[in-house]
């Protein structure tokens, strides 16, 4: 049950996938298919660096300009209510935002908050079969963040202490 990082390629078929068939479940759901609304789903699968609502606007106003902030987090908020996306790190400055909904853990860098997603097999079925519930609240899913400092933080750290 080793951790592994999600590779680019993996994130890329993934995303691929999920987009070809993004219209079909918005159809199923009741949800329209607008151009803004393709846009930011791009964006949030094209990104493996857990965005900001502010970097999804920035990235989709280049497309559509006149793309309000509002619009963009309210179709987040609509994305992640509908299952297409979900918010990563709620306890940190601000939400960051996740295209992949498939199970999947993350690691956070605790100096830059740069975020990779993690394959732990098992995990899922190992937490959630344990317990179906917690006192007196009802277990819905799990996900594991494993806090860590990335090869960019540790290597600027090493760099101070040889100064």
């Amino acid at each position: 049950m080793k951790p592994e990082l999600i590779e680019k390629s993996q994130h890329r078929d993934y995303a691929a996938h999920r987009l070809a068939e993004f219209t079909e479940r918005c159809r199923e759901r009741g949800l329209a298919i607008t151009p803004q609304r393709l846009a930011i789903i791009r964006t949030l699968l094209s990104s493996a660096q857990h965005p900001t609502a502010e970097a999804v606007y920035e990235s989709v106003r280049q497309e559509h300009p006149y793309i309000s902030r509002a619009t963009v987090h309210r179709t987040l908020e609509v994305l992640c209510d509908a299952g297409e996306a979900r918010k990563v790190t709620l306890l940190h400055d601000s939400a960051r935002y996740d295209g992949n909904v498939a199970p999947h853990h993350h690691v956070v860098c605790v100096r830059c908050h740069r975020i990779a997603d993690v394959s732990i097999p098992d995990a899922d079925e190992r937490l959630l079969s344990a317990c179906k519930s917690i006192g007196d609240f009802q277990v819905l899913g799990a996900s594991v963040e494993i806090q860590a400092v990335c090869a960019d933080c540790s290597q600027v750290s090493i760099g101070k202490e040889s100064s």
